[in-house]
């Protein structure tokens, strides 16, 4: 846990957790990187230990936060997955009536 905030107990780290799932969830619009650093912030992880957590690189965490990476598939599968997410494919709607 980000060492910035004070330690939780782990019914309350459980529910920050599936707050941020469901914030995400919530918000089709927002980009992957919007989604992995809400994801991050929420479960108050740094962006090594979010890393970590999901098997990739500190960098690949950090150039998909910034914009500089979209990431692959794969990735954002293994960042997602640390949460129970993964990526799919949906209709896109039709914007014409």
């Amino acid at each position: 846990m980000d060492k910035r905030y004070l330690p939780l107990p782990v019914s309350e780290q459980v529910l920050l957790r599936r707050q941020a799932i469901e914030e995400v969830l919530a918000h089709p619009e927002w980009t992957l990187a919007d989604a992995i650093r809400h994801l991050k912030k929420s479960m108050r992880l740094t962006s090594a230990e979010l890393a970590r957590l999901a098997g990739v690189s500190h960098r690949t965490v950090q150039d998909i936060e910034q914009g500089r990476s979209e990431g692959t598939v794969q990735t954002m599968n293994r960042l997602l997955g640390i949460v129970g997410l993964k990526l799919g494919v949906v209709r896109r709607m039709s914007e014409d009536p």
